[in-house]
């Protein structure tokens, strides 16, 4: 199947809307031939969500979304292109350049030589389109608007005991909740919330049908949701279980009134299974239709997604977790063998454990699997099961890919592309979120309206914080000013499926799967040598636009093998170098004028960047951090204008003038193991845009830039091992910081007085390993908006300030490790401390 040909359809139209390039003289012919494109597309893209439905009964449909999609890859490359050129002139016009002109005159950079070379390609890919499009009348397709496909389920009330297996403690808590009569309401919800294939529908029939239930409900009453959650379809199949009388012509004040007098005063339980709706409204107007139930009423809800279960009631949640190997095991058995028959074949029964593992606790999984295997005896059908990915084996209507299907089904376009890219990752990777959003962000895959002014590090954020909402996502972990999380393993399979001929994870070089459709790679063969990566290379479209070699392991790149990437490759945005053996980079970076993120992270033998690496003027992240040789960084580091996120490690004193601080688009910036920087030049309050700003392990730095207090958009600061800094002097510091991280910072005996200049926006404060930090200032309670404060062995700490109550705002206080404040509190000096318990 062809999946995300909607999607990318929305991204070229999107660029084709503003038409920014006409600022680069297109001839008439170009700017019609644009117009047309952009008709021909919006034509087209109207019909897409329903030939990528139906592709699944017409394999004709999925070779013409396969053909539009080329098309559409190809058209997103020549309107880069034209951004790319417009950017490179503005650049030229502010900065200079350093070609000859006589050189730049027979290059594709002449004005002339570019029109005529793109009015050729646009041409070309609108007459590719047309011939496409006329075939689309065959397939009768209709018009969609709707990008949220729901296949249709029903569900049932009753389960038997005997086929529900380890989830007595779930069952006990949610009868305890729905048993339990809340005092503020007549009716209240209870959502049971886990990803596809979980069992929550299960649990719940298994608790519908308890005793104690049945003997505590005057009316229960199940109804399956799923499709969509029209309120009147909703309350009429609500009245007609509770034995009202129903017609078709019934209006919504009709069926309300009934729904009211016959639930009147009776307490009832109702099960709305597998629920999708994240309108507030809808679910309000339902509820009102509910309200006159007796007390101690109950609504159980079963959902994947945590934002639906918090629109319907954000208190009573029940995350239900993956059963534990054992009883997945039992389940598996079950479905695989006769009663008793497992014990004949021990080796069968080693591999089915083996299975059972990479269903990661999902019963629906283990039964599928289960059942593909009844009746079957020989070991290598168990081993093909155990070796191959769920996505390549089970197509069933109610399997466990079709009930995953539905969560994917349920995304908007933009984040199906964006759950997508996560498949080129290695199962069990734990993401975090900065680096995922900035992979995402290089292939324009956040989507930014035109009225809005967010930042799009905060579009891919909230698009991270929906998929977590929805399941996709989970064991997160948060940090300071970052967070990381998992995915299920079943949960990739359905990225690897959905995103099978564009995205590739490569694990073996030597596969003999043709891979001229893929537009983005990941190349984890540890045993592929560079001749053999090179020759897997060549084997690959010319249009790719990631290339991933390495995730935080030392592979062996060689600069060829760069440098086949480089000359091949003219159209990538993403490309991954991170903890290779590279010594040089080829100077002919610079021609990759599409690229918007590269990643040098852990490159230990690189001492120098060459300075055409300058010239990458969309290049949007460039991260150097662990690249403990680089003698110096280029000179020319302000050409980069697009510069949004920036790690550096260098061995510089001091960095080259009219550089860093000369970069208008940097939102991060990282100093990390400049061991030899001292200082930095004037100028940094040109960065108006700078949220993070970061210094860890620079021993020898003696001050931060001057200019800070003209930050205002810094966030955040942390400054870490950096042994010979003093924060106490002066008042040119931020003043509207969001987070203060310091750690091991040996000058520090006080927190420094240009705090106060954040205390209205101040949240995080975390203070650890500052040896010498004696006391906290008396103005610390001003910090009116303090949510956490940390502190972490500090040896001679020995008070807090009084009035610590005043922190209204502080929902968490950690102290650990400081002895001193230990034996203060223990004296009981402070008449605050009786608020605050202490770890040892």
């Amino acid at each position: 199947m062809t999946e995300l040909a909607s999607s990318i359809a929305e991204k070229v139209i999107e660029k084709l809307g503003p038409l920014v390039y006409q600022e680069i003289s297109l001839t008439r012919n170009v700017a019609s031939d644009l117009q047309k494109l952009k008709l021909t597309m919006s034509i087209i893209q109207a019909v897409l969500l329903d030939a990528e439905e139906k592709q699944m009964q017409n394999r004709g449909l999925t070779v013409w979304l396969e053909q539009l999609k080329d098309v559409f890859h190809d058209a997103m490359d020549v309107l880069d292109e034209f951004e790319c050129e417009d950017l490179r002139r503005q650049v030229v016009k502010t900065h200079g350049s350093t070609s000859r002109k006589v050189r730049r005159f027979f290059s594709s950079s002449n004005p002339l030589a570019f029109r005529n070379k793109m009015g050729h390609r646009v041409k070309e890919i609108r007459e590719r389109l047309d011939l496409i499009a006329k075939d689309r009348d065959q397939f009768q397709l209709e018009v969609r608007l709707d990008d949220k496909r729901v296949v249709h389920r029903e569900t049932h009330s009753f389960v038997r005991d005997c086929d529900v297996i380890g989830r007595d403690a779930d069952k006990q808590e949610i009868i305890d909740l729905l048993m339990h009569t809340s005092d503020d309401r007549k009716v209240s919800v209870i959502s049971i919330v886990g990803i596809g294939g979980l069992g929550k529908t299960t649990l719940a029939q298994w608790v519908y049908n308890d005793e104690k239930i049945v003997n505590n409900f005057d009316s229960k009453i199940w109804v399956c949701v799923s499709e969509d959650f029209d309120v009147l379809k909703l309350a009429k199949e609500v009245l007609k279980s509770a034995g009202g009388r129903i017609s078709e012509n019934m209006s919504l004040d009709e069926v309300q009134a009934s729904l009211r007098s016959i639930l009147k005063e009776r307490r009832f339980l109702i099960v709305l299974d597998d629920v999708w709706n994240e309108d507030r409204d809808k679910w309000s107007e339902l509820e009102n239709f509910l309200e006159g139930g007796g007390h101690g009423s109950k609504i159980l809800v079963t959902t994947r997604s945590h934002k639906v279960a918090s629109t319907m009631a954000p208190v009573s949640i029940h995350d239900l977790k993956g059963l534990p190997n054992e009883d997945c095991l039992s389940l598996f058995l079950r479905r695989a063998f006769i009663e008793g028959q497992h014990e004949q074949y021990p080796k069968l029964v080693e591999i089915g454990k083996q299975i059972v593992e990479k269903c990661k606790g999902v019963p629906l999984a283990v039964k599928t699997l289960g059942s593909l295997l009844y009746s079957k005896i020989e070991e290598r059908d168990w081993i093909f099961i155990r070796d191959s990915e769920i996505w390549k084996l089970e197509q069933k209507k109610n399997g466990i890919l079709s009930a995953l299907r539905l969560s994917y089904n349920q995304l908007p376009s933009y984040l199906q592309q964006c759950f997508a890219y996560c498949s080129l990752y290695p199962k069990d990777f734990r993401y975090h979120n900065k680096d995922l959003v900035q992979c995402w962000m290089a292939n324009g895959l956040l989507k930014k309206s035109n009225k809005s002014t967010e930042e799009l590090e905060d579009i891919g954020e909230q698009y991270l914080k929906e998929l977590l909402s929805r399941s996709f996502f989970q064991e997160v972990e948060i940090y300071t000013n970052r967070w990381s999380f998992k995915m299920h393993d079943l949960l990739h399979d359905l990225s690897l499926c959905v995103a099978q001929n564009e995205y590739c994870f490569i694990e073996d070089t030597d596969n003999t799967n043709k891979f001229d459709k893929a537009r983005h790679v990941s190349i984890l063969d540890r045993k592929c040598g560079v001749d053999a990566a090179i020759t897997f290379l060549n084997k690959l479209s010319n249009n790719m636009q990631t290339i991933n070699f390495s995730f935080n392991e030392s592979i062996d790149i060689n600069e060829s093998l760069v440098e086949t990437c480089i000359s091949r490759f003219k159209h990538l945005r993403l490309l991954n170098l991170s903890y290779s053996t590279l010594k040089t980079l080829s100077s002919s970076i610079s021609t990759l004028k599409h690229l918007r993120y590269l990643n040098l992270r852990g490159n230990k033998k690189i001492k120098k960047l060459p300075d055409s690496i300058c010239d990458l003027q969309n290049l949007e992240t460039l991260l150097l951090y662990g690249c403990d040789e680089i003698e110096e960084l280029p000179r020319d580091l302000r050409k980069m204008v697009s510069l949004r996120y920036f790690e550096i490690t260098t061995n510089q004193t001091r960095l080259p003038a009219n550089g860093i601080e000369c970069m208008p688009s940097l939102r991060y910036l990282s100093f990390h193991e400049c061991h030899r920087l001292e200082s930095f030049n004037e100028g940094i309050q040109r960065l108006t845009a700078l949220r993070s700003l970061s210094f860890h392990i620079c021993g020898s730095l003696i001050s931060l830039p001057q200019g800070m207090k003209h930050l205002t958009a810094l966030e955040y600061l942390s400054i870490a091992y950096c042994a010979k800094l003093n924060l106490m002097e002066g008042d040119d510091y931020p003043t509207r910081l969001q987070t203060l991280y310091i750690w091991e910072l040996p000058q520090l005996v006080s927190l420094p007085q240009w705090l106060k200049g954040s205390a209205n926006t101040l949240q995080f404060l975390y203070i650890s390993c500052c040896e010498n930090l004696g006391v906290l200032p008396e103005w610390l309670p001003d910090l009116s908006s303090l949510r956490k404060l940390q502190i972490w062995n500090c040896p001679k700490l020995s008070s807090l300030p009084e009035g610590m109550d005043r922190l209204t705002t502080l929902r968490e206080l950690e102290i650990d490790s400081c002895p001193e404040l230990r034996r203060d509190y223990e004296r009981e000096v402070s008449k605050d401390w009786g608020k605050f318990s202490f770890d040892e």
